[in-house]
């Protein structure tokens, strides 16, 4: 009984610490749906995420091997040019780090570009997404952030004799991780929109969390290029890098703070 408590609250801890770039990507995302409809967005958002996340629990368990094993039709080699041996895993993650990264550098264009200066305050405050498309994308990606954790879970229940047992701590896990993460993201989402200069803070991080999931997903394929194996971020590495970026977003700002106070000051 002490083993299984010991395993859930280890899950849990892990579930909460991997959950921090999903939540960030939820917070960002929801401010496209319409304002009066934003709260509801993530909160319908998890909530669906945490159901179809007991559902991958279930089919990783079930078809584990599907997904780590490659698949013949998509193993090859170029030359010395590029090898590659992709299985369901290495398609997944690859396919979100993508998707993240180009959203990240959309939305990062989208505010800095000068065609949007004379767009009226109003119009922007009503999304450019319906509340269905942002809890989709929502969905969609918590799915693909998820996999990973899941399949770290699913390790660390190995040593749990009973598999039932295992997969009632893992979801145990994933529910309590969710309703977290629920608690948490109208908080994060609050304080974005009251501090809007962590907005593009928040947008270089999720670049970054895109970068980390496509460098994985390229260690998963077996990816080669020019005989270089693709190496996965750390998440040792990502965690500095992070920390790294919100030092600097801290020091420029107080440090342009000074230089406006100069200014006014010497404008008298």
């Amino acid at each position: 009984m002490a083993e299984v408590i010991f395993t859930l609250l280890m899950l849990v801890m892990l579930q909460a610490v991997l959950g921090f770039d999903n939540l960030l990507y939820i917070s960002l995302e929801s401010k496209k749906a319409p304002e009066s409809d934003r709260k509801r967005v993530r909160k319908v958002g998890i909530l669906i995420a945490i159901g179809l996340r007991i559902v991958l629990l279930f089919l990783l368990v079930s078809l584990i091997g599907y997904f780590q094993n490659p698949f013949s039709f998509l193993t090859g080699k170029i030359e010395d040019v590029l090898e590659f041996a992709f299985n369901g895993h290495s398609i997944i993650v690859l396919a979100g780090g993508g998707f993240i990264i180009y959203t990240a550098i959309k939305e990062i264009w989208h505010m800095i570009s000068l065609k949007d200066l004379d767009v009226d305050v109003e119009d922007k405050s009503k999304g450019t997404k319906s509340s269905n498309a942002v809890i989709t994308s929502i969905v969609i990606m918590n799915l693909v952030f998820s996999f990973d954790s899941i399949l770290a879970a699913i390790g660390l229940t190995n040593e749990l004799d009973n598999s039932t047992t295992a997969f009632i701590v893992m979801a145990i896990a994933i529910v309590a991780s969710g309703l977290l993460m629920l608690f948490l993201a109208d908080r994060i989402s609050t304080f974005l929109a009251k501090n809007r200069m962590y907005e593009v803070l928040g947008l270089f991080i999720l670049f970054i969390v895109g970068i980390m999931l496509v460098t994985e997903g390229g260690h998963l394929a077996h990816l080669k290029l020019f005989g270089n194996e693709i190496v996965p971020m750390s998440k040792t590495t990502f965690y500095f890098v992070i920390v790294v970026l919100v030092i600097v977003d801290i020091v420029q700002s107080k440090y342009q703070k000074k230089l406006l106070k100069e200014s006014a000051n010497g404008g008298e």
